[in-house]
């Protein structure tokens, strides 16, 4: 919550080449695309360009975290012929991207630096580019009982929301401005994990937020 911001980190900014604020997501961004023979097939699984500025005083690392709020908390209907997933449905927050440690020096991140294609049974982590950490992304407990998919899935992953969803989703790109250089976790951790982390250590924060749909109706 802005409620939690330091003095002087509620005018941070995020900035993207790849994705307007409040819009439609380019497939390349995506991990799924749409498919009129198949509904859907892969796609680019690009990370989108980001960058950040009016970094707060004090600041000793970033972090990057990007989730879809609108993940139906029911998967009864989801990918179902016939079906559809109501947009009434209770929805639960799903991550995509968990990136922490990136030096204070850093104020962008490249499109398709931290992914630029599709890894069945998932990218390797934690380590990554920049001397920085990713955490496993919710693909991890989506694919671990598919037998080609299963695996621990590390980094960036775009969306794929059911194409028989009603609702349009949003994807909540974050950058947060702490206080640590490093945060106190080890080994395999997710996003909740980060997020409990950081708690009383963000000096500042900015959002912007893409939306992505695979229903063509």
């Amino acid at each position: 919550p802005r409620s939690l911001i330091k003095d002087g980190g509620e005018n941070m900014k995020i900035q993207s080449s790849s994705i307007s604020d409040g819009s439609r997501i380019p497939g390349e961004f995506a991990f799924c695309i749409p498919d009129p023979a198949h509904h859907v097939c892969l796609g680019s699984n690009r990370n989108p360009q980001l960058s950040w500025s009016d970094v707060p005083a004090g600041t000793r690392s970033f972090a990057v975290i990007c989730h879809d709020p609108d993940v139906p908390g029911r998967g009864d209907d989801v990918n179902q012929e016939g079906r559809t997933v109501p947009a009434s449905l209770p929805r639960v927050d799903f991550f995509h991207w968990v990136l922490i440690d990136l030096p204070a020096s850093l104020t962008a991140i490249a499109a398709g630096e931290f992914s630029s294609d599709v890894t069945p049974r998932g990218k390797a982590g934690p380590s990554a580019a920049h001397g920085a950490r990713q955490g496993i992304n919710d693909y991890t407990a989506w694919f671990a009982g598919d037998g080609d998919m299963s695996g621990d899935y590390y980094g960036y992953d775009g969306p794929c929301p059911p194409w028989n969803d009603e609702l349009p989703h949003r994807y909540v790109f974050t950058v947060f401005a702490l206080d640590l250089e490093r945060l106190p976790l080890e080994g395999r951790f997710n996003g909740q994990q980060v997020r409990d982390a950081m708690t009383g250590h963000i000096l500042g924060q900015a959002s912007l937020t893409g939306v992505y749909s695979l229903n063509p109706a």
